[in-house]
């Protein structure tokens, strides 16, 4: 991975730097606590701020190496994948978790290959 110059997300995006913090998480199952420790209200919040930019965020990643991401654009691609993990919840579920599952949850022993 390449260093950048210490900015949050590449310029274009920095209008989601606010949700860095909390969504741009390296692994899944980080994700997945962080979705189950939000309300509803908070996953549309964000939902509703990545959504617009999304496609064009998909757009500039593929024209960078996935092997040789800078900082930057590892965090857009992590928020994005945070951004995919709230669809459902925003969209279909209506909350957090997914309805009628219990505590069902898979752990996954590794990252699935990018």
């Amino acid at each position: 991975m390449t260093t950048t110059t210490g900015a949050l997300l590449p310029e274009k995006f920095s209008v989601l730097d606010s949700w860095v913090a909390d969504w741009s998480l390296a692994t899944r199952t980080e994700r997945y606590a962080m979705r189950l420790s939000k309300n509803i209200d908070e996953l549309s919040a964000f939902y509703d701020a990545v959504a617009p930019l999304a496609e064009e965020a998909i757009e500039y990643l593929d024209t960078l190496d996935i092997n040789d991401l800078p900082e930057d654009a590892t965090r857009l691609l992590n928020l994005l994948y945070s951004f995919i993990l709230v669809s459902y919840p925003v969209n279909i579920f209506k909350q957090p978790r997914i309805p009628d599952s219990g505590a069902a949850f898979f752990n996954n022993v590794v990252e699935p290959a990018i």
